[in-house]
């Protein structure tokens, strides 16, 4: 199995949407043309818009335009390779759920902050429930880990508790989305 190890968004998505300046981009603003684009690029990136256009019945340029704007709209959010972790040495993936004390709106925005900017952190979720962050960190060994959580947890006064899951096998990764409507 496969895992991106660097799926954050663009610079130019992330400065959008912390000016504000993102449309939000509704699933019904897709047409069936869109969807079919974003399902043959999620399967490989690097298809040629030529191959895309013959396979959904468009032109290249027609292609290109519609990459662009969905590009644009936010709906593609990066272009990455996807590595598996394993071949460069990061062998350990960890799920840990995280209990902040306060929930005020500064808190939490310094917590995302603070777990978005950690490199072994692969994924943040800000959840409901008992915890309020869900991580996925990828790390090379239990050592790494330990170091990591003295920084981001036991040195983080708003953090209450956390719990760590260790995965024992990959059976399924992925961020493909379902484009079918």
């Amino acid at each position: 199995m496969k895992l991106a190890l660097n799926s954050r968004p663009s610079f130019a998505s992330l400065f959008h949407r912390r000016q504000g300046l993102r449309k939000p981009v509704r699933a019904q603003q897709l047409d069936a043309f869109d969807r079919k684009i974003l399902a043959i690029l999620q399967r490989d990136n690097n298809t040629s818009q030529r191959t895309i256009g013959e396979r959904v019945n468009l032109s290249a340029p027609a292609v290109q335009r519609r990459i662009k704007r969905m590009t644009e709209d936010g709906v593609i959010q990066a272009n990455v390779a996807v590595v598996d972790p394993t071949a460069v040495g990061q062998s350990v993936t960890i799920f840990a759920e995280v209990e902040v004390i306060s929930e005020t709106a500064e808190q939490i925005e310094a917590a995302k902050r603070a777990f978005a900017s950690a490199p072994e952190v692969q994924q943040c979720y800000y959840v409901t429930g008992e915890a309020d962050f869900i991580l996925v960190i990828v790390v090379p060994a239990m050592t790494d880990y330990e170091a990591l959580t003295r920084r981001l947890f036991f040195g983080n006064n708003n953090v209450r508790r956390f719990r760590t899951f260790v995965a024992m096998d990959r059976v399924k990764v992925g961020l493909s989305v379902t484009t079918e409507s």
